[in-house]
């Protein structure tokens, strides 16, 4: 069997190059979804929802009419996608922003923000990972998404320089696109095509950065496996969630990386079982 090669920032850029060659990429939109937040009366949690990579607030919306509907406060928090200094203390005013208990969120790469940012916060009674990383203090997302074989989404992540507030140069991921069958193969065309368009990019970096804390050690946690994820490889997110002790998993077979998307009810239906073991 063939060596898997190792996640690093170098081999992203590298591939991302060879991807934009060879498939013209949409110019995406750099502007994030803003989401009202619905007050409801009673002992309900808020539940805040944090996106991962390629994405923005909006990939939450068919999930927040779901939990809106049963009188859930909802908040989609604009996840800044530079890496755990810059995401991490971000969500986490967010959270010091909010009276009363939090049920968190997070798709993706949100789930390592969520796992940083919650750490200390007594206001936060639940994490709910959907699809996401659960990394352990020292890990980076790079180390975890190589641990098993089956990610396709690289070759179809197109590099783009972009200047940095201190005059560096750092790399930001597009996803292309040709990412429909590595990101959301289980949604129409054209449903990709927009959340291609409107999607928000990640520092390469992001992959490399080490996580300082895991708050879902002393946090009770939920998690939802995508069963034919090919971004984080499925494997992954099992091993993962059963490392962490979720107090329940579910899983969606059919499911690729965009569960809230193509499966809004099952992923509210995950979040309110979270919500309502915290009352």
């Amino acid at each position: 069997m063939p060596a898997r090669p190792t996640f690093t920032r170098r081999r992203v850029i590298a591939t991302g190059a060879a991807a934009a060659a060879s498939a013209a990429i949409l110019t995406p939109s750099s502007a994030t979804a803003a989401v009202t937040s619905h007050n409801s009366p009673g002992a309900k949690p808020t539940i805040v929802l944090v996106h991962g990579g390629y994405a923005d607030s909006s990939c939450w919306n068919g999930v927040i009419q779901e939990l809106q509907s049963k009188g859930y406060t909802t908040i989609a928090g604009a996840n800044p996608l530079r890496g755990i200094p810059t995401d991490a203390p971000y969500i986490a005013s967010l959270l010091d922003s909010i009276s009363g208990p939090i049920v968190l969120v997070a798709r993706s790469m949100g789930g390592t923000v969520i796992t940083n940012a919650a750490a200390g916060k007594s206001n936060v009674k639940a994490l709910v990972y959907i699809a996401a990383f659960v990394p352990d203090v020292g890990e980076t997302q790079g180390e975890l998404i190589d641990k098993f074989p089956g990610s396709e989404v690289l070759p179809v992540s197109v590099p783009v320089p972009y200047t940095k507030p201190d005059g560096t140069t750092g790399t930001d991921l597009y996803l292309s696109k040709d990412g429909q069958a590595a990101f959301a193969a289980d949604v129409s065309t054209a449903t990709f095509r927009l959340l291609q368009s409107t999607q928000r990019p990640f520092d390469a970096d992001s992959f490399t950065y080490p996580t300082q804390a895991a708050a879902w050690r002393t946090i009770p946690s939920w998690g939802l496996v995508a069963g034919q994820d090919k971004a984080i490889p499925p494997a992954a997110e099992r091993w993962m969630y059963r490392r962490a002790n979720f107090r329940k998993v579910v899983e969606v077979p059919t499911s690729s990386h965009v569960a809230m998307i193509s499966h809004p009810k099952a992923t509210a239906k995950l979040i309110e079982d979270a919500a309502r073991a915290t009352r």
